[in-house]
């Protein structure tokens, strides 16, 4: 009775302590972005300067909706062609014989499990090679986020598909559907959750990436919220500004993801 009470200690304590190290800095952050400093005091007493700087802050405030409309720009159109692609290429792959379906998830992975640099200098390498074919500006950008995308929707929506009985596709061109129709009437409606979870991860890998838009937007001047977070604090060091917008980021991160799951488990309840 009490190694098994002494095991749950060292478990929840360990869990605890997991949690701490992922969230203090964090809770950090949303605690000092009420002082108005960088140097992380609170010698102003408690005030909300951070957050109204962000709306009166000129030429800081434009630049910085400048870029969260071309992140989300950047990131709904990405993850919008990455989904479609992996959606079908995923299909394609459950398709093929054992032996080519392994080697081409071999091949699938290789830019998960590839340095993220590396795929940036490639990218930037390829679009320099066909740069009068792909000029500098947003179309690169989508391409790029796209390439290391896709990988993660196929292996979101590959699981639904194996669970899907293959009979249910022959039923449905047995009863007079077109290949095309059941495709459409069948295949995608089952799919369907891991085509939702692939967005999601894409369109959430395309809003925090930095190392690929970076070396890839050229000398366009476009900037997506981190990299204009990365020039801007290169050069004037961490504002307050930005400690007030990671904790708005952060608590509007958190309330999707509890509406999301209040929403799931109000759905498995009343089912």
């Amino acid at each position: 009775m009490k190694e098994s009470k002494l095991k749950r200690f060292f478990a929840e304590g360990y869990l605890l302590l997991v949690l701490m190290l992922l969230y203090l800095p964090i809770v950090a952050v949303i605690i000092f972005s009420f002082s108005g400093r960088s140097d992380f005091t609170f010698r102003d007493g408690f005030n909300f300067d951070s957050y109204i700087s962000i709306f009166t802050s000129g030429a800081q405030t434009e630049n910085l909706l400048s870029a969260i409309k071309n992140t989300l720009i950047l990131a709904i159109s990405s993850s919008i062609i990455a989904t479609i692609l992996g959606t079908f290429s995923t299909i394609g792959i459950y398709s093929l014989n054992k032996h080519w379906r392994k080697a081409t998830l071999t091949v699938n992975q290789l830019p998960m499990i590839n340095s993220e640099i590396v795929m940036a200098v490639s990218l930037m390498v390829f679009f320099a090679a066909f740069s009068f074919a792909i000029p500098q500006g947003m179309a690169r950008l989508i391409i790029s986020h796209v390439a290391f995308c896709t990988p993660y929707v196929i292996l979101s929506i590959l699981p639904k598909l194996q669970k899907m009985d293959p009979n249910m596709y022959e039923a449905a061109l047995d009863l007079g559907a077109n290949p095309f129709k059941a495709l459409f009437k069948v295949v995608i409606p089952y799919i369907m959750p891991g085509i939702i979870s692939g967005f999601a991860m894409a369109f959430t890998l395309s809003l925090d990436d930095f190392i690929i838009t970076q070396f890839n937007k050229g000398d366009t001047g476009i900037e997506t919220l981190s990299t204009y977070i990365y020039e801007d604090a290169r050069v004037k060091s961490l504002e307050p500004f930005w400690l007030a917008v990671f904790s708005i980021f952060f608590v509007l991160m958190l309330t999707f993801l509890l509406v999301s799951n209040i929403k799931k488990n109000s759905k498995k309840e009343g089912s």
